[in-house]
């Protein structure tokens, strides 16, 4: 059994936001929690090509949809949405504020990653 918190260890900025990676591949633990904050206004095209993830909204607003714009889902606090077939997908954070989720990685984060949102191309890692 261990605990950690949040102030305990380093802040890794993902992109268009920060993650705080709560647990990661070294823990054993077999997933990664991540307190995630996606910055006001950002728009993320993400892809996790070796990873399964879960986001859970617990502040702030915004949607995500899948590539082709059929499936939308409009986040706010207490709402989930899940990737479960390594969907490529686009987030975006509302304008007025900072969105805050709890992000759930399978297999685990090594804990560095980062995306590059320098393209049009969907980031991996």
């Amino acid at each position: 059994m261990f605990m950690r918190s949040r102030e305990a260890i380093e802040t890794v900025d993902w992109g268009n936001g920060t993650s705080d990676r709560l647990l990661v591949e070294d823990d054993n633990l077999g997933f990664t929690i991540a307190h995630t904050v996606v910055r006001a206004g950002t728009v993320s095209r993400l892809e996790y090509r070796n990873h399964l993830e879960a986001c859970y909204c617990i502040s702030g607003s915004g949607y995500v949809t899948s590539v082709d714009g059929e499936v939308k889902i409009d986040l706010e606090k207490g709402v989930l949405y899940a990737l479960d077939k390594n969907d490529p997908h686009i987030l975006v954070a509302a304008e007025e504020e900072d969105m805050e989720l709890i992000s759930v990685f399978n297999p685990p984060l090594k804990g560095h990653e980062r995306h590059n949102l320098e393209s049009n191309a969907f980031s991996s890692y």
